[in-house]
């Protein structure tokens, strides 16, 4: 049985190569490509809506998904775990599914994850972050998840020692956790989460070459999962079995060659 994909974005850069996905993908087709201005009456009769529009109009086509009925895939940043909230009882009432991927690269999955596991051992984490001079919103979604992992491994820890972030140069805090965001022409996505204790640091750093050849495995999964799903999912971590190390890497990479 094929799944008929709506996009909302589908024009977008990141919309394109999901649109470009999805139709290279067996059992998936797109029969909706709308921008972030379409009237979203032209998602019904889809089985799943992909939403890769921008962070002022994503909460409406999560809105209009969940009162169709149809599941949803959320691409686009500006989703942190406090808005995510704010729809699940919505997800739940309705008995349909909500995926929420800040970041389709299994590479920053992996980046996010290590820096999930080594936060524990250090007193103090910063992320910088650095994309396109277009891109709308800072912190990016990928960095508030970091930022949200990092919180939930020192549950024991407590927050991460951050002076003097009354001053405004010290960044955006989520989840206690500077980050500092740069929007320059020549980025495409770069993230360093730099953690520091007494007399060394370790850095963590995910940087994007090439997002169409990044993203594609992540989008299959994620597609995957997001045609079946009840509830809500968050990150691609959840989706994805991180212990299976090198070997899981290299399927992925098998997949998106």
């Amino acid at each position: 049985m094929t799944t008929r994909v709506a996009i909302v974005g589908g024009t977008g850069k990141l919309g394109s190569i999901i649109r470009d996905v999805v139709a290279g993908t067996e059992g998936f087709e797109v029969v909706a490509v709308l921008g972030s201005a379409s009237d979203l009456g032209e998602i019904e009769g889809a089985d799943l809506v992909v939403d890769a529009s921008t962070p002022a109009v994503s909460v409406d086509v999560v809105r209009a998904s969940i009162e169709r009925g149809i599941n949803i895939l959320v691409g686009t940043s500006g989703w942190s775990m406090e808005r995510i909230a704010l729809v699940r009882p919505l997800v739940d009432a309705a008995g349909t599914g909500a995926v929420f991927i800040p970041n389709f690269s299994l590479g920053s999955v992996v980046a996010s994850a290590l820096a999930a596991a080594a936060a524990p051992f250090f007193p103090s984490i910063e992320i910088v972050e650095a994309h396109r001079e277009t891109k709308v919103d800072s912190p990016s979604g990928t960095a508030v998840r970091t930022a949200e992992l990092i919180a939930a491994a020192r549950s024991e820890a407590g927050p991460v020692e951050s002076p003097h972030v009354d001053q405004r140069a010290r960044g955006q805090q989520v989840a206690s956790v500077p980050i500092h965001s740069l929007r320059r022409p020549g980025v495409i996505a770069r993230q360093d989460t730099i953690l520091s204790g007494p007399g060394e640091s370790v850095t963590i750093t995910h940087d994007t070459a090439d997002p169409a050849r990044a993203y594609a495995p992540g989008i299959r999964v994620a597609l995957a999962a997001a045609r079946d799903v009840r509830g809500v999912v968050v990150g691609l971590d959840s989706l994805i079995d991180l212990r299976l190390g090198a070997s899981a890497g290299a399927d992925a990479a098998t997949e998106g060659a």
